[in-house]
């Protein structure tokens, strides 16, 4: 069974506009623990628009699960990292601002940037993942940084989903078969949902775990977060 991570920043977005506690960001966390879920994802932003710094501290001794921070590696979200020693980092592109990520690194001009960075993940027993696109030389050149682990970014994918979904599948099959042959573990997210996710983790071999955050959240609005985890781990099967 594929690993089931899912993100909270949502519920953080819900919180942050009325301000005060609620809903609870932690008792959150630990009710998808609870309901199932594999793994809880953050990605504490610079701006801190959904989670923020106390945020992220208050999690890492709650989570029992994988917690998996994603972000910039700057030296803001390195402390966290050297700080809270989640049991992986998930490195993404994303520059200050931009509203959610929308593409995978470019490995080729960040090489020197990515390896120093997985090296220090390395050092401080984290396992590295960096958010790629579906294409063979980023397979290539992730293995080349040394990275423990990948994350598709599956956009296009979802995109496609509707219009041809063999079509939209076929790069993340080969990318993955690719990946695995070099040894490298496979995540994925980004607008997968009830609709595409099974299809998506029949086609794709070797996938360890998905992080889905928005979906779930606009699911559980209508099915009751337990309920959702249990149908979105059932598309993982």
């Amino acid at each position: 069974m594929v690993n089931l991570s899912v993100n909270i920043n949502k519920i953080a977005t819900l919180r942050n506009a009325r301000g005060g506690s609620l809903p609870n960001l932690v008792q959150f966390a630990e009710d998808c623990e609870n309901f199932g879920a594999q793994g809880i994802t953050i990605h504490p932003r610079p701006d801190q628009r959904h989670i923020t710094t106390t945020d992220a501290y208050e999690l890492a001794p709650v989570v029992t699960t994988e917690f998996n921070i994603e972000g910039y590696p700057d030296e803001r979200y390195m402390k966290l990292i050297r700080d809270l020693k989640p049991a992986q980092a998930t490195l993404v592109p994303d520059p200050p601002g931009v509203l959610t990520s929308d593409n995978g690194w470019d490995i080729e001009k960040n090489k020197d940037f990515l390896s120093t960075i997985i090296v220090e993940l390395n050092e401080i027993g984290v396992r590295s993942s960096i958010f790629v696109n579906a294409d063979i030389q980023s397979i290539y050149l992730a293995n080349e940084v040394k990275t423990d682990a990948i994350e598709f970014y599956t956009g296009p994918y979802a995109e496609g989903f509707h219009v041809d979904k063999e079509k939209a599948v076929k790069p993340y099959v080969d990318a993955a078969n690719l990946a695995n042959k070099l040894g490298l573990r496979i995540n994925a997210g980004h607008d997968l949902n009830l609709e595409n996710l099974k299809f998506f983790k029949t086609r794709v071999k070797h996938l360890s775990e998905v992080s889905i955050g928005h979906a779930i959240v606009t699911d559980a609005l209508y099915l009751g977060i337990k309920k959702t985890i249990a149908s979105y781990k059932a598309c993982l099967i």
